[in-house]
């Protein structure tokens, strides 16, 4: 059992920030996040470049990925946390950004029904549209509060 034993040097607290075995546990959510991102681009890449399907079609998907963000980034620079209850301008960015991923899911089905994509292609990139927006997703979560490191900074 010596490798369930956890010494005091491996696990300390530097600055807020939790550090296990050398890596801060914000950085493995981070590499986690990456790689996320990587396998859902992959499964999109996929459904565009097989030499079955071989139409770039789906690749206006990633207008998507890039815009479904934004609302709530700019809800959030311009709306004051402080309050409990909910507001307009917070739902509003939520309403959007809801608009913008159910988008990024039709736009592939109406390809396919449109016959300008395979089916198979279709369900690469509803798969890859899944992770994408599961890891845009997490990436809120892991990094939206208020902490040392917030998406605030940036």
């Amino acid at each position: 059992m010596k490798w369930l034993a956890v010494s005091e040097e491996s696990r300390r607290d530097l600055g807020g920030h939790t550090r296990f075995g050398g890596v801060c546990i914000q950085e493995r959510a981070l590499i986690s996040l990456s790689f996320g991102g990587a396998i859902g681009l992959m499964f999109l890449m996929l459904g565009c470049a097989l030499p079955i399907y071989n139409k770039y079609w789906p690749l206006f998907v990633l207008f998507f990925y890039i815009l479904s963000p934004i609302p709530y980034c700019i809800a959030r620079r311009l709306v004051d946390d402080t309050d409990a209850m909910s507001n307009a301008c917070k739902e509003l960015a939520i309403f959007l950004t809801t608009g913008i991923v159910v988008s990024a899911f039709g736009l592939p089905i109406v390809f396919a029904r449109a016959h300008l994509i395979e089916w198979g292609a279709c369900a690469l990139v509803l798969t890859g549209n899944t992770v994408i927006f599961a890891t845009i997703l997490g990436f809120f979560l892991v990094f939206g509060s208020n902490d040392d490191f917030s998406w605030q900074q940036w």
